[in-house]
């Protein structure tokens, strides 16, 4: 633990995790309301990439500016990374998500927890090792 704070891990892991976890909040203030008012269930799974546009712009400003605070801007090429990064974020979500509501017939709040805790763990690991190195 003394390590991963004197490496700064340890602030960045929690900078993440609320930056983070207030993107999820914003994926869920978009996802939620699309699967119960706009897509019937069997095809909740089209309320993704919806959420995750929001969402993934929220995240980049809070993850480059605070998250990950101290990383050298790499400009566009960052970006592309950032998004690349999402993307697999994305479609993370939506194989989950479509597996829960399409497959098991599940309402669709219970994909939404394994979606978001698989994705931020994949997201944490590509942001710190390959975008915002």
């Amino acid at each position: 633990m003394e390590q991963m704070q004197a490496s700064g891990l340890l602030g960045q892991l929690v900078r993440f995790g609320i930056a983070g976890g207030l993107s999820s909040l914003v994926y869920s203030l978009v996802y939620l309301p699309l699967t119960a008012f706009v897509f019937p269930q069997r095809l909740a799974v089209a309320a993704v990439p919806f959420a995750f546009a929001v969402a993934v712009t929220f995240g980049y400003v809070a993850h480059s500016r605070w998250s990950f605070q101290g990383a050298e801007d790499g400009g566009a090429s960052q970006r592309v990374k950032f998004v690349i990064v999402q993307a697999a974020g994305l479609s993370l979500n939506a194989a989950i998500t479509w597996v829960g509501t399409a497959l098991l017939h599940l309402h669709p709040w219970v994909p939404l927890v394994p979606a978001i805790f698989l994705a931020a763990i994949v997201s944490f690991v590509l942001n710190r090792f390959w975008v915002f190195h």
